[in-house]
């Protein structure tokens, strides 16, 4: 195990090296980066994190597909789609995500976006200032997404919850592109009701490994409180921004595939 200092050094150059522009355009966040409209961000980014699964390049061309049956205008269509534009959703599928749930994210996003003018709310209005994490903000949104009553139960494997011990890699991605702010470009900060100190470390496959590796990481299963442990211990490191280690994790991982 590296020292403290040594690992301090580490992650600070590895998460300075990643976090910058040139990281976009081979990451699944290069799907909201295409849109400038709040509203076209948040859905695009959900949608992107949520079929965020497998091969890099075939996530982002399975999102561009997704969006152009969108007629790239995501939140107009999901406001204004009569029930023929629903028809070519029916051929789409990625991995396990098919038709199905394409569709209930559609009615989901479409009944929300009658009431509210930013998802922000769906995580955050069970956020207090001074909650640690946004355990509660998860748990919420789950209850909230599957409130309405014709849900499938087939599309609850896409959307994770901390109630059920799961790592929610997806979701605390998706939270990271929305929440983080900071001058690299890459992460869009456009909510401000939830303080990047709450955010939870995304665990995928390469974080996971590297941080076994660099002992951030103890418990020997990956669940929500292995998301929590890596992520109190990148507080020591940086308190009000630990989720920006993210970067650093991730890219050491993907060099080491690599290698």
């Amino acid at each position: 195990m590296k020292s403290q200092q040594s690992l301090y050094e580490l992650l600070e150059t590895k998460a300075d090296e990643f976090n910058r522009p040139a990281f976009i355009e081979n990451d699944p966040i290069c799907i909201p980066h295409t849109y400038h409209k709040q509203q076209d961000i948040e859905i695009s980014g959900l949608i992107a994190a949520v079929l965020a699964w497998g091969q890099r390049k075939t996530i982002i061309r399975k999102c561009q597909e997704f969006f152009t049956l969108m007629d790239h205008a995501p939140h107009d269509f999901i406001l204004h789609h009569q029930e023929q534009d629903l028809k070519p959703f029916v051929d789409f599928k990625h991995r396990t995500f098919n038709a199905t749930d394409a569709l209930y994210f559609i009615e989901f996003l479409h009944h929300y976006y009658q009431q509210y003018d930013s998802l922000e709310e769906a995580f955050a209005q069970v956020i207090c200032p001074d909650d640690i994490d946004v355990e509660k903000g998860l748990i919420h949104f789950h209850q909230l997404f599957f409130s309405l009553a014709d849900y499938p139960a087939r599309t609850r494997k896409h959307i994770a919850t901390p109630a059920r011990n799961s790592a929610c890699k997806r979701l605390n991605m998706y939270l990271r592109w929305m929440v983080r702010k900071d001058d690299k470009g890459v992460d869009f900060g456009l909510w401000h009701k939830i303080k990047p100190s709450q955010l939870i470390c995304p665990c995928d496959l390469h974080v996971d490994r590297v941080a076994r590796r660099l002992g951030l990481i103890r418990r020997k299963q990956t669940d929500w409180s292995t998301a929590v442990e890596l992520t109190q211990n990148l507080r020591l490191f940086d308190s009000y921004d630990p989720v920006r280690y993210d970067f650093a994790l991730f890219g050491l991982g993907i060099e080491e595939r690599m290698s």
